[in-house]
């Protein structure tokens, strides 16, 4: 099975999210384990397979039209912007959709 290595800006929105995330309160931290996984596995530059490629064009579809969204472009330290850096940001949502592009 293939897999993928995060180009280098994925890595820094991934690790500046996580940052970002560790400065906030408890109550103020946004990401699932499943998330702050990712976004260590994205800053890290851990190889990505494209099952994971898939559930990341999942996550930024589902999450790119809600009202979170808007906010997360005003706020760089709401849940919402916490949230989508964990996952690579908009360098991580284009680079997602190409693989899958590519590959299907």
């Amino acid at each position: 099975m293939p897999s993928y290595r995060p180009p280098a800006e994925v890595a820094r929105v991934a690790r500046r999210a996580l940052e970002i995330r560790a400065q906030q309160t408890p109550s103020n931290r946004a990401g699932t384990a499943v998330g702050v996984a990712r976004a260590n596995q994205l800053a890290n530059r851990d190889p990505v397979s494209l099952d994971t490629i898939k559930r990341m064009v999942s996550f930024f579809a589902r999450h790119s039209k809600t009202p979170c969204a808007a906010k997360a472009r005003r706020d760089r330290t709401s849940k919402a912007a916490q949230a989508w850096g964990l996952w690579g940001g908009n360098a991580g949502r284009a680079w997602a959709n190409r693989i899958l592009r590519e590959e299907e």
